[in-house]
């Protein structure tokens, strides 16, 4: 059966979460000016949290109370609704309770800053330390119960030489090659545990950690005693200093021969070595504590780094003990049950010759200070200093190469004075004087293979570098190919040898003489205008011989041009020759430009002139009417005197152009032939 309604508070008046009730009975006033009324009981105006966790998620929720907590219209609170929840039907026996379900808290907010500490030590082995063998490190394993991470830190020592700190980074740690990972169940004291190939060993931990593990049921092994590192405890130990023999006083030398030091003077020979040479340095021996100094002594621009000291002050061996064979050889630091003698002042001396170090010194001379102290101590008076000079070198003399025939002697020179050959240097001045003036001549080939008499060919010499190149006027249907014969270079006499070579001059070109060129001799016939000029006007640098050939080689054309200036006018003359062209038309056509080389054939000099007979007898082959009075006339304008023939004004009446019928002829004959 169920029980009637429990009796409740009375009317206007509401229970629950303690706050402070409403003023007045019946429903509130109209939030209006001048109706609102404030409480003043009321303190707390904070909003209520409307974030909550369910099952281990974050999720929202409406609001549950106003501001400062107080309940909304019409809502119960949070003990009025527990009520509810436990409250059932009235029964004969009682009433039945039934407990509230437990919240659910997620693991990172249950274990939130909760930590396993464990203290641990790790071996390191150490292979390049003759002190000790392996290094006992301590470190400090951490496991964040959160997130089921862990993380490794050893502590900093001063001075430890160790990079220290966090060793492991936090993050979970892989356990085997399955992808399982270490969970705090593996953790326990006086066990190993193996991360990333180095094994730790767990040895104590903290009173949070022992009681959490055996709050799960785990038996925590009893706590091992932590190992220390054997060197870090012998640094620890206080230094033994050394005890110091009776005799000698090393403090009473120091008071005595403080400041005090032997100067020598010495050579090191270092030749036998690659760039080896003879270093000047002297030798300090400092009396107070018998230890000796090699400074190197440095000139200006000698090629050398410039350290001052080869050999760092020090006391240096002189005799060792005999030691064992098997004992390292790589250890540098030398005791004094290694070696059975040092060196002293007495071996050191003008003339003597010390190895310092494995180097060989020859001392030469000392300072004052240092004789006083021999002639005092040792009694020596010979302070003779050694002549170390070089000897001066006997120059070889360089012997130059025979010439091998390839380019010009002067850049083949360059190979045999320097490793990197330069060109030859040139005249510049007289190249820039001399800029494009050229000497040109006509030079026929000496040879005697019948083809080459009629080839003629321009020599060209450049005063500008003294090269000489020649140029073959092509021929048609000479069977030889024209051009370039020889290209611009430098040609010496017959003669001369490539060690003085004797080249070409302007001076040795006249009419008439021989030119050798590389084994092919030419003769020169003719020679430009420009030569005589040049010559003329530059008549003291050259002989009066060179001169006066080219003057007389003109001079047969200056008195026709005279002849010529003095006769008919041009115009009468340009009359003329129309009239006979216009005459030689209504004959019978002939080759106008084999009738030209007929002449050029028979000019063998190339004076432009011939004999009278012989001009008559060319005209007569190619059936040219002399006998006209046209013709006469224009021989007797071409004539200089009785027996000679200016044949080059002649043919100004005879272009190629004058019977074009001819020349077609010609070429379809050739055609036909080839």
């Amino acid at each position: 059966m169920s029980s009637g309604p429990e009796p409740g508070p009375g009317p206007g008046i509401r229970t629950g979460t303690g706050t402070a009730p409403s003023i007045g009975p019946g429903p509130e006033l109209p939030f209006l000016p001048g109706c609102a009324i404030k409480d003043p009981t009321k303190t707390s105006f904070h909003r209520n949290q409307t974030l909550d966790f369910k099952n281990g998620y974050a999720f929202p929720r409406l609001p549950r109370e106003g501001v400062g907590g107080t309940l909304f219209a019409n809502q119960l609170s949070q003990d009025e609704l527990d009520n509810l929840c436990t409250k059932g039907t009235t029964l004969t026996y009682g009433q039945v309770k039934r407990p509230a379900p437990s919240p659910f808290t997620p693991a990172f907010v249950a274990y939130d800053k909760k930590v396993l500490k464990f203290d641990a030590y790790f071996v390191e082995e150490v292979a390049m330390s003759p002190e000790e063998n392996y290094r006992i490190r301590q470190v400090g394993l951490y496991y964040y119960l959160e997130d089921d991470s862990m993380c490794i830190i050893e502590p900093k020592v001063k001075n430890s030489g160790l990079l220290q700190g966090k060793l492991m980074k936090r993050h979970r740690v892989p356990k085997n090659e399955q992808g399982d990972y270490y969970h705090w169940k593996d953790l326990n004291l006086g066990i190993d545990l193996t991360i990333y190939g180095r094994t730790y060993r767990l040895v104590n931990c903290d009173c949070f950690t022992k009681v959490f593990l055996e709050s799960q049921g785990i038996v925590v092994n009893p706590p091992e005693e932590l190992v220390s590192d054997p060197y870090t405890e012998q640094r620890r130990m206080p230094f033994q200093k050394p005890i110091v023999p009776a005799s000698p006083d090393p403090f009473r030398q120091f008071l005595t021969y403080d400041t005090k030091v032997l100067r020598f003077y010495a050579i090191w020979d270092d030749t036998n070595c690659a760039f080896g040479d003879h270093h000047p340095c002297i030798i300090h021996y400092f009396l107070a504590d018998d230890t000796v100094e090699v400074r190197e002594v440095h000139k200006r621009n000698d090629g050398r780094d410039p350290f001052p000291v080869l050999m760092r002050r020090q006391r240096l061996p002189k005799i060792f003990v005999d030691k064992n064979k098997n004992f390292p050889s790589c250890v540098l630091e030398i005791t004094d049950h290694e070696v059975q003698e040092w060196y002293s002042p007495k071996d050191f001396g003008i003339g003597k010759t010390v190895t310092l170090l494995g180097r060989t010194f020859l001392i030469y001379d000392c300072d004052k200070f240092t004789q006083d102290f021999y002639r005092e101590k040792y009694g020596i008076t010979d302070f003779q200093p050694v002549d170390v000079n070089k000897k001066p070198l006997e120059k070889v003399p360089q012997v130059i190469p025979p010439y091998n025939g390839f380019g010009i002697p002067e850049d083949s020179l360059q190979n045999c004075l320097s490793l990197f050959p330069k060109p030859p240097r040139k005249d510049i001045i007289k190249m820039l004087e001399n800029n494009l003036k050229v000497l040109r001549y006509q030079v026929a080939l000496e040879s005697p293979v019948p083809e080459d008499k009629n080839r003629r060919f321009i020599l060209s010499y450049f005063l500008s570098d003294d090269t000489i190149s020649i140029y073959e006027p092509p021929v048609k249907n000479s069977g030889i190919l024209g051009g370039k014969y020889l290209k611009r270079t430098k040609v010496t006499k017959p003669g001369s040898t490539p060690e003085n070579p004797i080249y070409y001059e302007p001076s040795d070109f006249t009419i008439g003489s021989t030119v050798e060129v590389f084994g092919h001799r030419f003769v020169i016939t003719d020679a430009d205008e420009y030569v005589l000029n040049y010559l003329e006007r530059n008549a003291e640098s050259f002989p009066a011989a060179t001169v006066q050939s080219i003057r007389d080689h003109f001079l047969p054309r200056k008195v026709v041009m005279e002849t010529t200036s003095s006769g008919i006018p041009k115009k009468d003359l340009d009359d003329l020759i129309v009239e006979v062209q216009k005459e030689l038309k209504l004959q019978e056509p002939f080759n106008t430009r084999q009738f030209h080389e007929a002449f050029h054939h028979f000019d063998k000099e190339g004076s432009g002139f011939l004999h009278k007979a012989r001009f008559l007898n060319v005209c007569d082959r190619f059936h040219v009417p002399t006998s006209t009075i046209l013709l006469k006339k224009l021989i007797d304008y071409c004539s200089c005197d009785e027996d000679k023939v200016n044949y080059r004004e002649f043919l100004l009446a005879f272009p190629s152009d004058l019977f074009p019928e001819a020349e077609g002829q010609d070429q379809q004959l050739n055609s036909q032939l080839t």
